[in-house]
């Protein structure tokens, strides 16, 4: 199977699960991207990417400076995955729709059944993450206090 090749979902619940943990163990200081592009394996320019529109919905936030990095804007428990499937995915189509040739019997009918079928999988995709909090992603994840004091300065 092909590896999907948009990963700012998934390189989001990880900051976000980071910011989390550094806020749990009592870090003060805030993150920066470098930091954060260690932990995920990707350059700190897609984490910032990644950050930006989670900072214009108020998720994290940011200060600038030599001293400044990023920290988790919100409580854990009140951020469900959907929010931040929303955020990054917006209307945007799931499934990779192509443009089919219209003038093909199969290719003229073929489109409105795959955007219905596209709405449907993107409000299934919605309902799944909308159950799953961040607090949740740490819990299952197995993180504890104790594995959080790593991440203090």
């Amino acid at each position: 199977m092909a590896a999907p090749t948009n990963t700012r979902f998934a390189v989001a619940v990880h900051v976000l699960t980071y910011l989390a943990s550094c806020a749990a163990a009592g870090r003060t200081t805030p993150v920066s991207s470098d930091e954060l592009a260690g932990s995920t394996a990707v350059n700190p320019v897609h984490v910032r990417k990644v950050l930006g529109p989670l900072r214009t919905a108020g998720l994290v936030r940011s200060r600038p400076g030599a001293h400044g990095g990023w920290e988790l804007a919100v409580d854990p428990k009140t951020v469900n995955l959907a929010q931040v499937w929303q955020v990054l995915q917006g209307d945007d189509q799931v499934l990779g729709i192509h443009g089919p040739n219209p003038a093909c019997a199969v290719g003229a009918s073929i489109q409105g059944v795959l955007v219905d079928l596209d709405r449907r999988v993107a409000r299934a995709v919605l309902d799944e993450l909308s159950g799953i909090t961040l607090d949740d992603v740490m819990s299952t994840a197995g993180f504890n206090a104790e594995d959080f004091a790593i991440l203090l300065p």
